[in-house]
């Protein structure tokens, strides 16, 4: 299995590849890309550490194409980071451009692989490469996933600290989209607890600001990248025990087609060998989640449609 890295030598693709190189099974082949040329010293690097992982490294335009050959699975972390004061739509408009081109190589060298979309603004980006591999013919709704793992384990740490007790993997589901109001963490289904509905605001508002609060807290110098790298290793470890036939493995991932809320939308998926297989609906809702829902709705199919239009 090959899986590639676009935006390896990035803050999020170093220690992204660091865990990839540590943990993809053996055997896999772990391909990095960007246009930083320190790219194949990072593999370089990366191949020192003794495991049956092979590791190569590529940079620059014009052998964008030769790294993204018969991938299995491809990951996209390149793009500008948020900054402070840095406003989605901003961040839509520097990365737009960037993922646009980069689909466009993919979906012309490796048609069926797994597409992973970690750049943000992932509520509009995810729609816009969807809207680029449709163009080229080659779109599977199954195959696409923008990663949202980072929602989950940040809901995972704050809850586990207020509540004073480990948060198991898939105990807390976060749906919707990745920005802001669109995350909506299922709070009060967490188990052993009593929390009011003013203490599951106050979490939920928490959990929506950590993409802000780590961006001010690093003061310009880059956004949230470690615990994103984490986060995409979670996933990715679980879409590959997915493509080799293990069964009953969740995940919530943002996708197109799955959802009767939103065109596109962060809910459980199970995963299989051909993607992800059923998307699962996370209602019912009680009456506080149903009114964040109703809220969030328009935000996001908002997002969705500035991504689509970008195509054309």
């Amino acid at each position: 299995m090959k899986v590639t890295l676009i935006g390896a030598a990035g803050g999020i693709g170093q220690s992204l590849s660091l865990l990839l190189k540590i943990n993809l099974p053996v055997g896999c082949e772990l391909c990095l890309y960007d246009l930083n040329p320190s790219t194949p010293g990072i593999a370089l690097d990366l191949s020192h550490i003794p495991n049956k992982v092979k590791v190569t490294g590529y940079s620059g335009s014009d052998s964008l194409i030769s790294a993204l050959e018969n991938s299995d699975i491809v990951i996209i972390t390149a793009g500008i980071a948020r900054k402070p004061g840095m406003e989605r739509s901003d961040l839509f408009n520097a990365n737009a451009n960037l993922i646009r081109n980069l689909m466009s190589s993919a979906a012309h060298s490796c048609p069926n692989a797994c597409f992973c979309l970690i750049t943000n603004p992932l509520n509009s980006l995810v729609p816009l490469a969807a809207t680029v591999l449709k163009q080229a013919g080659v779109y599977n709704p199954r195959k696409l996933f923008g990663v949202t793992s980072l929602d989950i384990i940040r809901a995972e740490s704050i809850l586990s600290q207020y509540l004073q007790r480990d948060i198991m993997p898939g105990e807390i589901q976060v749906i919707g989209g990745h920005s802001g109001q669109t995350i909506q963490p299922l709070i009060s289904r967490v188990s052993g607890h009593d929390l009011d509905e003013s203490e599951i605001r106050s979490l939920t508002q928490q959990i929506q600001d950590c993409g802000t609060t780590v961006v001010k807290a690093k003061a310009g110098y880059g956004s949230a990248t470690l615990a994103m790298a984490s986060a995409g290793m979670r996933f990715i470890s679980s879409l590959i025990r997915g493509l080799k036939g293990e069964e009953n493995i969740v995940e919530c991932a943002y996708v197109e087609g799955g959802s009767p809320y939103s065109k596109f939308f962060s809910q459980p998926l199970r995963l299989g060998k051909h993607g992800w297989s059923e998307a699962i609906d996370p209602a019912p809702f009680d009456a506080q989640q149903q009114r964040a829902l109703d809220a969030m709705l328009p935000s996001l199919r908002e997002e969705i449609a500035l991504g689509e239009k970008f195509c054309g």
